[in-house]
C-alpha cells in the first residue's frame, strides 16, 4: 500500500481512478445511449474517451453525469473496499 493509500478513502480525493476502469453494462439501468459503446457480439461497455476515462465523467468536477443511473457495477464498487483500494494503489504508482 503506497502513502497515498494510507491516507483515508474518499471520492473527493481519489481523483476518480474508477472511472478509467472498463465498465460492461450487464444490466440495464437506464444509461443514455450517447454513453454506451456496442460492440458486435460483445457486452455492450460504457464509451470511454481517447484518454482513458469514462464519457459519463464530468472532468471540471470529477464528478458522474448519470449517477441516478450509472451501471451496476459502479453502484457496487464501493468508496474504500479492497477493489477501491487497489485501483488506488495502481492508479498513483502510474503517477509516479
Amino acid at each position: 500500500m503506497n502513502k497515498e493509500s494510507q491516507t483515508e478513502v474518499s471520492c473527493q480525493n481519489c481523483e476518480a481512478c474508477c472511472c478509467r476502469l472498463e465498465v460492461m453494462l450487464f444490466t440495464d439501468t437506464g444509461v443514455p445511449d450517447r454513453y454506451v459503446l456496442d460492440r458486435e457480439g460483445e457486452i455492450p461497455v460504457m464509451r470511454r474517451l481517447d484518454d482513458g476515462w469514462c464519457a459519463a465523467l464530468d472532468r471540471n468536477t470529477m464528478m458522474c453525469r448519470i449517477y441516478e443511473v450509472r451501471p451496476l457495477i459502479c453502484r457496487e464498487f464501493e468508496m474504500g473496499e479492497p477493489d477501491c483500494v487497489d485501483e488506488r494503489d495502481k492508479w498513483f504508482i502510474q503517477l509516479q
